[in-house]
């Protein structure tokens, strides 16, 4: 690292960020969409590296792997005469102590930071995660449909077609439909607009983060089994407390994962009991629920995302890597950060528990 903090970190595989949106990620944020005045600081994104430490990147590809700048390095990489008293360090200073990158997560830790975002548009999915993640929305929204039209709600494959009353060319007909949900839910009509609108997000919100979950899931998998094989590698035997470090690090992998599973659970059981008997105050209920958690649930989904890939892309396949190596990379890059993400998670114990 030279004197402004400039590091490389090698990131071989491809960002969400270059598959899709940038704001689809957990751990990438877009500087361009917060009120910054310094332009240079506005073309580079904030991540967060495999430390978990929130870092200015200021370029990453395949070959270079990824420039990153520590926030109080800035001052001098970017001729910031007066760090304390600027408002970008301030707020960059602020960001980067968020667990989480996530739309939903953002959202909520933006206002408490009292931050105004150039676009509110730009804080949402692509519309390329939204179709991906059509298959998972549709666990929320038909049982929906269902309780408030019954076997009228057959019609309704998807959220979109209940979107699409508000535009149906047929006025009684749509009047109609909107009439009934209005009272199902015990709500005014010109209100329902304003609930599908947040019942859409917020089961988006669950439908990305299971996403998330989905694609991490075998990823943590392939790294318990490696971590297995090292522990039980020749060069291991005189190594006692670097077996012991290594269970360590498999039980926090083993029980995030199983927290954030027994979040979806509690998240699931209250869709449920709302469906059953739904209405505009039960789901106001279950949408602060949901949204309370969504720092937990984000910050947790971002550190393990970010540990597995990391792990992933320096031991691509099982026969990438010796002991030496593994161990070097368990203790260097896995184990810093894992502490406070524990700590989180365990903030939330009063939800789904941890152990």
């Amino acid at each position: 690292m030279n004197a402004v903090g400039f590091a490389l970190r090698h990131t071989a595989a491809m960002s969400p960020a270059a598959a899709g949106g940038e704001m689809d990620s957990l751990h990438i944020l877009p500087l361009g969409v917060l009120p910054l005045r310094n332009p240079n600081l506005a073309k580079h994104k904030l991540i967060k590296n495999s430390h978990l430490e929130g870092v200015l990147e200021v370029f990453s590809d395949r070959e270079s792997g990824s420039g990153q700048v520590a926030i109080s390095h800035l001052p001098e990489h970017f001729g910031i005469q007066n760090p304390l008293a600027d408002p970008d360090m301030r707020m960059l200073r602020d960001l980067a102590y968020l667990p989480s990158y996530d739309v939903y997560s953002l959202r909520r830790n933006l206002r408490a930071l009292g931050i105004a975002v150039n676009d509110h548009n730009a804080l949402k999915l692509s519309e390329e995660m939204n179709r991906a993640l059509a298959g998972y929305m549709a666990r929320f929204t038909l049982p929906l449909l269902r309780a408030i039209y019954g076997d009228g709600g057959q019609e309704f494959s998807r959220f979109e077609d209940l979107v699409a009353l508000f535009r149906d060319p047929d006025v009684k007909k749509a009047l109609t439909k909107l009439k009934i949900m209005a009272d199902k839910l015990g709500v005014a009509l010109d209100q329902i607009p304003r609930f599908i609108e947040d019942y859409g997000d917020i089961f988006l919100s669950l439908s990305y983060y299971q996403h998330c979950l989905d694609r991490i899931e075998p990823l943590l998998e392939e790294f318990q089994r490696g971590v297995e094989e090292l522990k039980t590698s020749y060069q291991m035997r005189s190594k006692p407390q670097v077996v012991a470090e290594a269970n360590r690090m498999q039980k926090m992998f083993a029980s995030l994962l199983q927290f954030v599973k027994r979040m979806f659970e509690d998240f699931e059981a209250r869709s449920q009991a709302l469906w059953r008997n739904i209405s505009a105050e039960k789901f106001q209920h279950v949408k602060d629920v949901i949204e309370n958690a969504h720092g937990t649930v984000g910050g947790v989904l971002c550190g393990l995302t970010v540990k597995m890939n990391a792990w992933t892309n320096k031991f691509p396949h099982p026969k990438a890597g010796g002991p030496s190596a593994k161990e070097s990379f368990l203790l260097s890059d896995i184990r810093p950060g894992m502490a406070d993400l524990v700590a989180l998670a365990r903030g939330q114990g009063s939800v789904a528990g941890f152990t």
